[in-house]
């Protein structure tokens, strides 16, 4: 493995500690620390811009309260998250709620817990805003380029940008506050450029309201932020020089709140999965491994793209990482369902079999938040290390 994987496996989770851990597997174990250390090295490679962590990729109480105890706020997708977080003493006036479409109910209670503030990309989201969030401020969800991302969530989500003045100005005679502009460039993204591009967007939108006499509070870069898996991606350190710089550059003006919404950059790295071999054979030639999680059990993003997504793996049968390896094994779960195969062609040692185990490293996100009992078999139990 290249040294680039090495150190993205956190330190305190290697195979030869975690043989130690007497639980069965399926298990994630997460490194709280690491965890910790990851949002300093956010807020240090973006001075001035507030993290409300995105807690969809993995709501934890342990972790929420980690994030919460190192000065990050909170980023949520329904009411029900928004529930998690009060259950941890969170003040609802601290969160920001930017799923772009919410149901009325969710907003109203939102509303009345003291959420103020909601984003929207469409006329119809301001009108729901209106009835049951009145007064409340709001913030435009941009479609910017995300085509150098993993998961693209333009086609889905946010207004073009030439209708972002007029939707603006909607929201102010609709009795709302015009409070800022959000974008998300895809998550997972692998270019510091996509950033700078959706940051001049936003300027050009910001400047395009003065004449209206609209000087937005806020500029939320929403998240992307990628974490290594077996793949090298941009430092945070390159994606916050190009920031800070495009804020200082292309802006008419800096918001008075600068914020981010980061989530797999946090957490994903900070946790491992262990999975239990429970049988290995050959199928037309190839060398299959089924182990007791999969897809549908907490592992989903490994079917979610058409080309698979690479993790990197380390096993009991070796302590050093593992390439060059043996035998090359196709990966499956526990189910009964053949879509529920995780990797394709994956080295591993020639002698690896029933009763060993497979550590899955940067599965902290996305994992959990996923995870069913599908087939009867129980999602991974979760475990956690320092904090």
């Amino acid at each position: 493995m290249t040294t680039a994987l090495a150190e993205n496996w956190p330190a305190a989770l290697t195979p030869e500690q975690l043989a130690i851990v007497d639980i069965p597997t399926p298990f994630l174990i997460t490194d709280l620390d690491a965890v910790a250390r990851r949002l300093a090295a956010f807020r240090s490679a973006l001075p001035g811009i507030q993290p409300f962590y995105a807690m969809k990729c993995n709501p934890s109480p342990e972790i929420l309260s980690t994030v919460r105890a190192n000065g990050a706020s909170f980023e949520i997708a329904s009411l029900g998250e928004l529930r998690m977080l009060e259950r941890l003493g969170v003040d609802p006036a601290g969160v920001l709620y930017s799923n772009p479409v919410k149901p009325p109910s969710h907003i109203a209670a939102a509303y009345a817990a003291g959420l103020w503030r909601f984003s929207f990309d469409s006329p119809n989201e301001l009108r729901k805003l209106a009835e049951h969030a009145p007064g409340s401020a709001v913030y435009l969800r941009l479609h910017v380029d995300d085509a150098d991302s993993a998961f693209p969530l333009s086609r889905k989500f946010g207004a073009e940008p030439h209708e972002g003045r007029d939707l603006l100005v909607l929201a102010r005679r609709l009795g709302l506050r015009p409070y800022g502009i959000t974008f998300h460039v895809g998550s997972q993204c692998g270019s510091t450029d996509a950033w700078r591009q959706a940051i001049d967007v936003a300027g050009k939108i910001m400047a395009s309201l003065l004449d209206e006499g609209i000087r937005l509070e806020m500029l939320d870069i929403g998240g992307g932020f990628p974490a290594r898996y077996a793949e090298d991606v941009p430092s945070i350190e390159e994606i916050g020089a190009v920031v800070t710089a495009a804020i200082a550059d292309v802006l008419p003006y800096q918001p008075g709140m600068l914020a981010a919404e980061p989530g797999r950059h946090l957490v994903a790295e900070a946790g491992v999965m262990a999975a239990s071999v429970i049988g290995r054979e050959v199928r037309g030639g190839e060398n299959w491994l089924f182990v007791d999680v999969g897809a549908y059990h907490g592992m989903m993003e490994t079917i979610q793209l058409p080309e698979g997504w690479a993790f990197p793996v380390r096993t009991s049968v070796t302590a050093s990482f593992i390439a060059p390896a043996e035998l090359p094994f196709t990966v499956t779960g526990p189910s009964c369902d053949s879509s529920d195969t995780m990797f394709y062609g994956l080295s591993l040692p020639a002698t690896i079999d029933v009763g060993d185990v497979l550590y899955i490293g940067s599965a902290g996100a996305y994992t959990l938040s996923y995870a069913s009992d599908f087939n009867g078999f129980p999602p991974p139990t979760p475990l956690f290390i320092g904090g």
